[in-house]
């Protein structure tokens, strides 16, 4: 299994209502460094309603700016569907809402 299709496999796993960091994410494929790899093998997401890449914020809880499928708003919309809070700064709690495998 190839890198991205690792992250794929990571990213599902994330529950409704939970978000996960790239790099966490990162370390959970083994390479705890490759968190910008992360973060490209979701803006080139394959299966965007089946890989649920919204639920992937950065180190401090921000959402992505380049949000692949729609922009910040859309991935604002999807986290919040799920029951995630998301601050006007367009930020999540993580001591609310970071998944912990």
């Amino acid at each position: 299994m190839n890198f991205f299709e690792q992250v794929y496999e990571q990213v599902k796993r994330i529950p409704k209502g939970k978000v996960a960091t790239y790099g966490q994410i990162a370390t959970l494929c083994g390479n705890l460094r490759a968190s910008r790899a992360v973060g490209y093998a979701l803006h080139v997401n394959p299966q965007p309603h089946i890989i649920p890449c919204h639920r992937v914020v950065n180190r401090s809880g921000y959402l992505s700016g380049g949000f692949a499928f729609g922009g910040i708003e859309v991935q604002k919309q999807l986290l919040e569907a799920e029951g995630v809070a998301v601050a006007p700064s367009y930020s999540v709690d993580l001591a609310l809402y970071l998944w912990q495998d």
